[in-house]
């Protein structure tokens, strides 16, 4: 896909925006972001190798669209703290399985490039404390997605289809 990483990076970016403007992400449970430098990458992976990782690090022996993986705890950084020795506030990896986002986007109807971006940012808010375990941090984190997208040019993933929009 010509213009991937410019697409991934601007995603990634939209995402970042909102936890520097400190709107939407939930009491502080994701890192501080402050100000500098912020380093994380986004991975795009065949199906096979994001089902070994979703095997691995969450016991589902299934493929699935995107994986997190923060490089913080619940107490804080566990690695690549930005401090005195390190300007760069390292947040972690979003893996993604580029043949399940090709086959989701076709059988939703969606452009690939905007499924794309939706993961990204649903990847990297979930670098930044987002979840969606519960009923209330869903909703919460599925309007994030929706004004980050919506920045991007990008519709409502979550609106229902139309019968009509589908054909």
């Amino acid at each position: 896909m010509p213009g991937i990483d410019a697409l991934c990076r601007r995603a990634a970016k939209a995402a970042l925006a909102v936890a520097s403007r400190g709107t939407g992400v939930r009491g502080g449970r994701g890192p501080d972001l402050g100000a500098g430098a912020i380093e994380l990458s986004v991975v795009l992976a065949d199906d096979g190798f994001v089902r070994a990782l979703n095997r691995e690090y969450r016991g589902k022996d299934e493929p699935t669209n995107v994986l997190s993986f923060p490089i913080w705890g619940p107490s804080g950084p566990t690695g690549g703290a930005r401090g005195p020795e390190r300007a760069v506030m390292v947040l972690g990896d979003v893996v993604i399985a580029y043949e399940t986002v090709r086959a989701e986007a076709k059988s939703q109807a969606k452009r690939i490039e905007d499924h794309l971006c939706h993961l990204v940012v649903h990847g990297v808010l979930h670098l930044l404390g987002c979840d969606h375990e519960s009923k209330p941090e869903a909703r919460d984190m599925e309007a994030l997605e929706v004004s980050v997208l919506a920045g991007l040019g990008i519709g409502d993933p979550y609106a229902p289809r139309s019968a009509a929009s589908t054909a």
